[in-house]
């Protein structure tokens, strides 16, 4: 019975981080784009180069 005086407020504290974690995630446009991602495989587009001076 002790045992759940810690593991309830240790797996409601887990839930509260995955939760502030998917919020995060959500408000700083990680899904915005899902199929893009998907398509952008499929196109014959070299990748961009580095415009960089050496």
């Amino acid at each position: 019975m002790n045992n759940l005086l810690f593991l309830i407020p240790i797996a409601l504290g887990l839930g509260a981080l995955g939760l502030a974690a998917f919020l995060w995630a959500y408000r700083s446009g990680q899904f915005d784009d899902l199929d893009g991602d998907a398509l952008r495989i499929l196109t014959d587009e070299p990748p961009p180069q580095d415009k960089r001076p050496r």
